[in-house]
């Protein structure tokens, strides 16, 4: 835990860094030295650059977790529902996160996880893992995220047998190779300067006959090298899904509780980079999901055993 908390305060001190640079891109739009939403096509272009994108998200995710402390946000990954409903069974406290927890559902269900030693890269708050290591049964739930204050809220909030977190970086897993029998990773990846470096350590860790069980999106300019990385890389897929179509509806059932956490939480000037986190409705994600300019997707892919 102290060292938890010294890579935090690390992280702390670049908030008033990280606000600053957000209003001045703001002001430049403003004064019209961008055009309307110049603001947003300047962050656009930072996170094309892989380093610059990972440094964004590494500043992002600390201060949003200290921004929503207090509020119970377990989970910041976008929603999923299927038509008709899924109607799985959740417990009392899981239910107002019923669409964000279904998404975790869709993944993890690809393969069986009951005894099995299971690695989470990227998890966020925390809800997803506690969720499916409630749900799911495995042996043990290794839950990992670059960011530290996450990992803290983490340890706090989430206390289960066999439910463990620390702190990571995705593209140099702190595994031995052949350790696990299943990674997860939930709409995270889009963040990793290195996609197929991260694919790399995915298959290094994972035991033979092992599973990778994945979700994310691309826009469609990103979307050949994506296809690409995955089809290359030394695990093989075994079933994939467009889910488009049920992140929208996850999406739209979101909407209302993310916009009232924004209103409360950012500052003005960081609402429109807050929709389009979290997906509601109206933001440029959510457009794009509907447009086909983005598509969303899950994957099972598999170890070889020899």
């Amino acid at each position: 835990m102290t060292q938890i908390r010294k890579m935090e305060r690390r992280f702390w001190l670049t908030d008033a860094s990280f606000l600053s640079m957000f209003q001045m891109l703001n002001r430049f739009a403003a004064r019209g030295f961008c055009h309307k939403d110049g603001a947003m096509a300047v962050i656009d272009n930072l996170f094309a650059v892989g380093w610059i994108r990972k440094s964004i998200w590494r500043f992002w995710y600390p201060f949003l977790t200290r921004r929503l402390r207090g509020e119970s946000v377990f989970f910041l990954n976008y929603a999923f529902e299927e038509e008709p409903p899924m109607g799985i069974p959740l417990a009392p406290t899981d239910e107002p996160n019923r669409a964000c927890v279904q998404l975790y559902h869709h993944v993890a269900a690809q393969a069986p996880l009951r005894g099995k030693e299971v690695l989470e890269v990227s998890c966020g708050h925390g809800g997803g893992a506690a969720y499916v290591a409630r749900t799911f049964e495995p042996r043990s739930y290794t839950a990992l995220d670059l960011n530290p204050a996450a990992i803290r809220f983490c340890q706090e909030h989430h206390r289960r047998e066999g439910l463990m977190f620390r702190q990571g970086d995705a593209e140099h897993l702190p595994f031995e190779a052949n350790t696990f029998d299943a990674v997860v990773n939930v709409e995270a990846s889009h963040c990793y300067p290195d996609f197929s470096r991260f694919l790399a350590e995915v298959a290094r860790v994972l035991k033979p006959g092992g599973h990778f069980l994945y979700a994310d999106f691309r826009f469609a300019d990103g979307f050949a090298q994506w296809e690409e990385a995955l089809a290359t890389c030394p695990l093989k897929i075994q079933q994939m899904r467009t889910i488009n179509a049920e992140v929208l509806r996850g999406m739209d059932r979101n909407s209302a509780r993310s916009l009232a956490l924004i209103d409360r939480h950012l500052p003005k000037f960081l609402h429109g980079l807050g929709r389009d986190f979290a997906g509601v409705q109206g933001s440029r994600i959510y457009h794009a999901l509907v447009s086909g300019e983005l598509t969303y997707r899950s994957y099972c892919l598999g170890k070889p055993t020899s």
